[in-house]
């Protein structure tokens, strides 16, 4: 009622629904989101939009088992966790301005960026010298108040300047600890890589 109250065109229905969204006009779409918080539903209307050749987004509520994920993500084009969207705002509110969430690529992998703290052991070295643990990369590098762009070996890195890493949650921690170079206690590495 409100959306037609607004102004938009409306129309009733279970989306799950061949019929249904037929009559919304799938077969003009490019794109689909399935947003519901019924799983199955979602499923059904992205096999639909699919079948109709739309680029496909499902919304899943819960962190399922890796192999039903899995199932899920290799019918549909994205997948969407609004509880994990919301858990990295919180955690960048909560960490503050070193480090920030950027995105959850898998259950066990993040993407973040961290700024090069004056603590850094780093800070000076190149990136061909940066030694990360070997579930971490480095995806991005920019100098203080410049935009990013790919890292190139001889680029050093000195305090301010921001890095995106693509890093295990297991590993955030010391990631952390090399590049910014704050002591990170464990309740720290926890609200980092706890959603």
């Amino acid at each position: 009622e409100r959306a037609r109250a607004a102004g938009f065109d409306v129309v009733e229905g279970d989306g799950s629904r061949e019929s249904v969204l037929e009559e919304a006009g799938i077969a003009d779409a490019d794109a689909f989101g399935a947003l519901t918080s019924d799983l199955n539903a979602n499923f059904a209307a992205c096999m639909i939009a699919k079948h109709n050749g739309c680029r496909t987004v499902m919304r899943i509520d819960e962190d399922y088992r890796e192999e039903i994920y899995q199932k899920y993500a290799d019918e549909v084009d994205e997948i969407v966790y609004p509880e994990r969207l919301g858990a990295i705002g919180a955690k960048n509110a909560l960490l503050g301005g070193s480090i920030r969430a950027i995105a959850d690529i898998a259950q066990h992998l993040q993407v973040v960026l961290f700024t090069i703290g004056e603590e850094s052991p780093m800070k000076g070295y190149t990136i061909s010298e940066v030694a990360l643990p070997a579930q971490a990369r480095i995806l991005a590098f920019g100098k203080r108040d410049a935009s990013m762009g790919i890292p190139l070996p001889d680029d050093s890195l000195e305090a301010g300047d921001p890095l995106d890493v693509l890093a295990d949650l297991d590993v955030l921690a010391e990631v952390r600890q090399l590049l910014v170079g704050e002591d990170t206690s464990t309740a720290a590495a926890a609200e980092l890589g706890g959603v």
